[in-house]
This record gives structure tokens, sequence and C-alpha cells, in this order.
């Protein structure tokens, strides 16, 4: 099947622009710089119609990277990025202009229609793709079960269980053995092993001493990085015309989502029955996906759509961030000891051979060696 980038259709629409922009590029650009240009000559260079096109494609795969380097170069920490067809978008690394958008007037920031269309598909009306009193709504309940005591525990057991049977039997397999291991698809092994026993109550065992690969995680990430595509797209009626006729790229998109939200449905349907034939099941024995059930969100389609959110938040956020710490360790020998010092101190003081999440809290350097990382 030809990608529509191949169409001699798609290459004649696009070949007038081009021609327009060359043209314009001679009337209006072709000056000598002036004061102020010079002084923003790190930013990407803007073209009628097409914007900052040739800058995106060069750096398209190292687009996080490039945009640091522009916001560090900006005395503001600010910069206005022009896409094609008149799409701006705002960047900030300014923690004031962070903390206005993200908690003074967060309400007045919302996603947009464009954004929540482009992942729908996956996230439905998810916490991650609504706004308003939908947002709120979801937040209120997320955030109520999350802090409640017995729901700690049992994110702690999991996690517990998840090192001791999983992840240290591997890593000490792989060290024994003087073996290679990819360490960013372990942890993203664990992260989802973990999420969905915590979100579901369902063990998926990627991280199972054969490594196994999974239709649930495999369909999953195709999903995100396909999700991820089009919103990087400079020119998104591309992707549209692909889903609307259904070829490349959006053919096994809509393939992976149905994969995920069967998955999904599946699981809900199986703790709503585990519910109904164990109606006095302790709260320490619940996952997030019963304790919504038992609070009375039943509708199929909701709650599916909040757990698939949750998968998303627990799975490439945890593995990235441990990812990147890793990385940093093995490259500041320094930190790396001062933190097995902090671990071996607490270990010793503690009575137990793991440490509790509580007492985890109180390991300042290990602590602040991971915000480090993060930042």
């Amino acid at each position: 099947m030809l990608e529509l980038g191949q169409f001699p259709l798609f290459s004649l629409l696009i070949l007038p622009v081009l021609l327009i922009v060359l043209f314009s590029d001679q009337i209006f650009y072709h000056k000598k710089p002036s004061p102020s240009q010079s002084s923003s000559s790190h930013l990407p260079k803007s073209y009628p119609i097409i914007g900052s096109f040739f800058a995106l494609h060069k750096h398209r795969d190292h687009l996080l990277t490039w945009v640091s380097d522009i916001l560090r170069a900006s005395p503001t920490s600010t910069f206005i990025l022009h896409k094609p067809l008149g799409n701006r978008i705002i960047l900030t690394a300014n923690p004031a202009n962070v903390e206005h958008i993200l908690k003074t007037q967060f309400p007045n920031y919302t996603k947009g229609r464009g954004h929540c269309t482009t992942l729908e598909g996956l996230l439905g009306h998810g916490i991650f793709n609504v706004d308003g009193d939908e947002w709120k709504f979801q937040r209120q309940i997320a955030s109520h079960e999350f802090n409640t005591k017995s729901l700690r525990k049992f994110i702690e057991n999991v996690v517990d269980m998840e090192l001791s049977d999983r992840l240290i039997p591997i890593l000490s397999d792989s060290a024994k053995n003087c073996a290679v291991l990819d360490l960013q698809d372990i942890l993203k092994r664990f992260a989802t092993d973990n999420i969905c026993k915590v979100a579901f109550g369902y063990d998926p065992a990627w991280l199972s001493p054969s490594l196994p690969g999974a239709q649930f995680a495999a369909s999953f990430e195709e999903a995100v990085q396909i999700c991820s595509q089009r919103l990087r797209a400079n020119f998104p009626f591309v992707w549209k015309i692909e889903r609307f006729l259904n070829i490349g790229s959006e053919r096994n998109f809509r393939k992976a989502v149905s994969v995920v939200r069967e998955c999904a449905r599946t699981l809900v349907g199986h703790k709503k029955k585990e519910l109904q034939e164990n109606p006095c099941l302790p709260e320490s024995n619940l996952d997030l996906l019963s304790r919504f059930l038992r609070a009375g969100h039943i509708d199929e389609q909701f709650v599916t759509d909040i757990v698939i959110s949750f998968i998303l938040a627990g799975r490439d956020t945890t593995s990235v961030a441990l990812t990147w710490f890793f990385w940093l360790l093995s490259k500041n020998p320094i930190v790396e000891d001062k933190i097995l010092k902090e671990i071996r101190k607490n270990n010793k003081d503690s009575e137990s051979e793991h440490s509790s999440f509580e007492e985890a809290r109180h390991m300042a350097y290990t602590h602040a060696s991971l915000c480090e990382s993060m930042r």
C-alpha cells in the first residue's frame, strides 16, 4: 500500500506551496538583519504558509533536545513555534509561566478540541483528554482513591513482589552471567506489570524470566507511538485522510486500539463478576478498578477510559524516569556511591529486608537525586 506522500496528487498539492514559500522568502526575508533579528537568531526561521517546517523536519529525530536548546537560549525561557498552515505553539520553561498555566489559572488553559480529537481513539474521555467539569470529576475520584491508606499499602505490596520475584532475579542473573540487558525495555516491562496489577488486578507477567511478548502491552505501545506521531504531525490532515481511508499507520492504530480496548473491557467485565461473587473483599485486597466499581462507577465506557488513562500515566512515566536516572548514575559514580551508602544505612536500621514506603521517604539524598534526574 502506498503512503499518501507518494501519491502524485499529494505532490501536486505541495509543489505550489513550496514555490510560494521560496518566492516569499526572496521578497520578505533577504534583508539586512536588524538588531532585534540578530538577538533572536536562535529561533527557528519561519516562512509564510509552512512556518518553521524545514527546521521541524530537520530536527524531527531529536525534537525535545532541539526545543530545550532554544528555551535555554531564550531570555524569557519562552518562544513561539510557527507550524505549517498558521498553527502556533507557545513553549515555555519559565517556572512562573508553568505555575500560572498549571496552577494559578489552570481552568483557563484547556486542551482544546484539536488535542482531544487527536487522542480520542485511545484515551476516549479519560482524564488526560477532557476539560472542565469532566476533568474535575475524574481528578476527585482518582485523588480520593490514591490518598487512601489501603490503596497505598496495596501498591506497596505489588511493587515489593515485582521487585523481589522478578526484577532483582533478572538483574542478578544478568550480572552473574555477564549478560547485556536493555534496561529501558526491562524497566518498561516492570512498570507495565505494576500498573496493570494496581489498576486491573491483572498480571500480564511481562517481566517473567523469559521476557515474553504480550499482545496487550505491544498493542498499547503501538497505539501510544501513533498518537505521538499525530501530535507531532506538521500536516495533521494527512493522518486524518489515512484514518478516513483506513490505510498506513492509521490502519495499524485502529487494530492496536481495538486490542487494548477489548482487553480493558474484558477485564472490567471479569472484575464486575468478581465483586458480585465476593462482595465482602477487604479494602487491602482491592485494586483501583475494584474501588471505582464498588464506588458505583459502573458505566463500562467511562471505567475503561479511566483505566487506560492510568496505564498511560503509570507505565512510561515510571520507566522513562528510572531509565534516565540509572543512565545518569552510570555517568556519576560519586553520586552512585552516596546513594548506595544511604540505602545500606537505611536497610541496616530497618527491621525488614526491604525499605517500606515510609522509610524510603526519609532517604533524602536518593530522593534529591531522582528529582535532579527528572529536572
